[in-house]
């Protein structure tokens, strides 16, 4: 093997620029030449691909998003995409890929690993529900935004006596709440992996305001409902004086903290070794601070499960 390529596919996340310079880099030191692909596998088919130096990823380390940009392509899912795909990697004399993204990312890899190009994944999202690995690169991030936010919006709960329902990304995870909640020392969190009742929380509250609490947080994960629709469900058991906030793409933004620069560069690298030993169709992992990978159909089987113990901590702390 002498060249591969780099993509991102997927959302974006921070940290991601980082992976892209260690597969670079760890590549170039290996004697292998490097091309990047720009929008994902959109990018791939259209043929939007350059030769990648040391100097090419220069400074990223420190840049959100992802400079090789990212696009939705549903048609990759398709065998005549998949094959247009391929005469570009031929073409671009591209013998393997590492894919940067989410479990959607990891299909296309997989397909390309079929056809008889081999693919690594590296787990690209800050929703953190990729299983097998504890981390994904850019979560940490997410957290640490989510949080900054969280501190800010406490001031002005706190100014005024109200509660606020603080909605976070996640899609089905609640990982990125879970984190938050706790780190952010708030009342509540509600996630889409524990059952919750509203008339419950409103009770919480009223007893909260009975103890003289001035402020309520609520951490809402998105995969749950929308943060206006549980406010005005919350509103129909008191008045509570309830605000809602979606943080939105702000989690997505802003460099990456140390944590995802040193696990995006970690994974990055082992991912080029993965494949000089010939191998594909895998994903990497970060279990219990130690690299690791597996098999992307195994990936496609497993179930992403949060640290609930975060729930309950937050549980006995709120009270």
């Amino acid at each position: 093997m002498k060249r591969i390529g780099i993509l991102t596919s997927g959302g974006d996340a921070p940290g991601m620029n980082a992976a892209i310079r260690a597969v670079t880099r760890h590549a170039i030191d290996k004697g292998l030449e490097v091309y990047g692909i720009n929008y994902g596998y959109a990018g791939l088919v259209a043929g939007d691909i350059f030769p990648m130096t040391a100097k090419t990823v220069s400074d990223r380390i420190s840049r959100g998003g992802t400079f090789l940009y990212s696009a939705r392509y549903p048609e990759f899912a398709q065998v005549e995409g998949q094959l247009k795909g391929i005469e570009q990697l031929k073409k671009f004399g591209i013998e393997a890929l590492v894919v940067i993204g989410g479990d959607g990312s990891y299909h296309g890899a997989l397909r390309l690993t079929e056809h008889g190009f081999n693919a690594v994944g590296l787990p690209g999202t800050i929703d953190n529900d990729i299983p097998y690995t504890d981390f994904t690169i850019g979560f940490d991030t997410a957290v640490t935004t989510a949080v900054e936010a969280i501190d800010k919006i406490r001031d002005t709960a706190s100014s005024h006596a109200r509660t606020f329902v603080v909605e976070v990304m996640g899609r089905g995870a609640g990982d990125i709440a879970l984190w938050a909640g706790v780190a952010g020392g708030v009342e509540q969190i509600v996630v889409p992996e524990h059952d919750f009742d509203i008339e419950s929380i409103a009770s919480k509250i009223k007893i909260a305001r009975e103890k003289g609490k001035k402020h309520i947080i609520i951490v809402l994960a998105e995969g749950v409902m929308h943060a206006d629709e549980f406010a005005e469900k919350l509103s129909e058991y008191g008045d509570f004086s309830v605000r809602s906030t979606v943080l939105g793409h702000i989690q997505r933004g802003g460099a990456p903290t140390a944590r995802d620069r040193v696990l995006a560069s970690k994974m990055g690298a082992y991912a080029v070794d993965l494949l000089l030993e010939g191998k594909g169709g895998i994903a990497v992992g970060m279990l219990e601070n130690k690299l690791t990978y597996h098999n992307m159909l195994d990936l496609f089987d497993g179930k992403h499960n949060p640290d609930m113990s975060l729930f309950e901590l937050n549980e006995s702390m709120s009270r």
